[in-house]
């Protein structure tokens, strides 16, 4: 029997829901701070699309709940452990240290997430720079590669790749990526040990004295956590649900357990992140069920079909909207294609333009990926004058779109 696409009128809830993720912190940004308020929205979007599919096909609202269950467990877990982990110290803040820790958080960012390694190095490179008066550039490279780029190699590394992950992308598939990443990572170090060295030289000689005078090697507290992430990591490779969440769980309960109070402290832990993205996606996995159904049955008449149509297609939206959602979309779009059916039914190529795209072009405005803001607002409470959402794009369209033609030649 041929499936029957949903009517286009059962998408409106995912589009309403996917334009308040983006407008609401601009618009009404003090009631959208409360995770309630969010909880609300979350919930009067998904019931229209409950019940349609209560009576549709029930089966796809279990499948959808198994999804999300998994999908939240891991990014709780990821942001319990990592924040339990305190790195302390004040370095020389010079070029060389600067481009050190980006390059490390571009590394670490695919193995404990980039919301976990934006949290565990923010603070500390602050702490850094803390006596030099031009930062703001930092932060941003730190945005691009950290709380981006940078978590493009495993499953761990971004929501959207996890998300992949569940519906049977191999764990070692995004290794395949490596080249995509560190093309990239390179480019953008680089250009930044450029330009930080041009802002060092330019720094007043008093604050490059005090800088050199506040030195504090760095040390690690909380160091159990590290092995916890470990596990975690061995755990989504080689375990199933539902013991793979167990897993999770334990290792999270654990970390919370164990943890001394004061690290989470100095961290500045809270719930408040991950309640934000366990009531967001609420209403995301929900009301994005029917898109996902039309997507794979009338895809093919978008006109979407090559790899850069769908790193392009993928990570514009990405940028403006929440990007694990959206390469579930063109996930589903690229499979009712009906190309060569190379992994989870679309070519490798397809599968990677979709996965750098929405990796990658989170990182072009402050509402592509969860920490960007968060990351945004711990410099601004450490006094680092920001840009503002426009000014932000400003240095994303001149430093990352060229970045990503360049991507596009050598790989789409």
């Amino acid at each position: 029997m041929t499936a029957v696409a949903p009517p286009i009128s059962a998408v409106i809830p995912f589009v309403v829901m996917l334009l308040a993720i983006a407008v609401c912190p601009l618009w009404v940004p003090h009631w959208w701070e409360s995770n309630r308020n969010k909880m609300i929205v979350s919930a009067a979007l998904g019931l229209p699309v409950l019940a349609l599919y209560m009576v549709r096909r029930p089966a796809a609202l279990g499948a959808m709940a198994e999804e999300y269950v998994s999908f939240i467990i891991l990014l709780g877990g990821l942001y319990l452990i990592s924040g339990g982990i305190l790195l302390k110290g004040d370095l020389t803040a010079t070029p060389s240290t600067n481009t050190a820790f980006l390059a490390l958080g571009s590394l670490l960012a695919s193995f404990i997430g980039t919301t976990g390694a934006s949290m565990l190095l923010i603070r500390p490179l602050l702490r850094t720079n803390r006596e030099r008066t031009r930062v703001r550039h930092t932060v941003v490279f730190f945005i691009f590669l950290v709380s981006n780029i940078g978590g493009m190699l495993t499953p761990l590394g971004d929501p959207p790749l996890f998300l992949g992950y569940l519906q049977g992308v191999p764990f070692t598939w995004t290794l395949g990526l490596w080249a995509h990443w560190a093309f990239q990572v390179l480019i953008l170090l680089t250009l930044y040990f450029v330009w930080d060295t041009h802002q060092y030289e330019n720094e007043p000689p008093e604050a490059q004295r005090r800088d050199r005078a506040h030195f504090e090697p760095l040390r690690v507290e909380g160091a159990a956590n590290v092995v916890g992430l470990a596990l975690v990591v061995l755990a989504v490779a080689f375990l199933r649900e539902p013991w793979r969440e167990a897993a999770i769980v334990v290792l999270s309960a654990v970390s919370l357990w164990k943890t001394p109070r004061a690290i989470r402290r100095a961290n500045g832990f809270t719930f408040y992140p991950i309640v934000e993205v366990a009531v967001l996606f609420f209403g995301i996995f929900l009301t994005m069920i029917p898109a996902l159904e039309l997507l794979r049955l009338r895809g093919g008449e978008l006109g979407v079909r090559t790899p850069w149509q769908f790193f392009w297609a993928t990570g514009m939206l990405s940028s403006f909207l929440d990007n694990a959602p959206t390469y579930l979309t063109f996930l589903a779009l690229a499979q009712g294609l009906g190309l060569a059916r190379e992994v989870v039914d679309v070519p490798h190529v397809i599968l990677a333009a979709i996965s750098v795209g929405a990796v990658s072009m989170g990182a072009n405005s402050y509402v592509g990926n969860a920490p960007n803001f968060m990351v945004k607002s711990i410099a601004e409470e450490q006094g680092v004058k920001m840009p503002s959402f426009l000014g932000y794009m400003g240095y994303s369209g001149a430093i990352l779109l060229p970045l990503f033609g360049l991507v596009t030649l050598l790989f789409f």
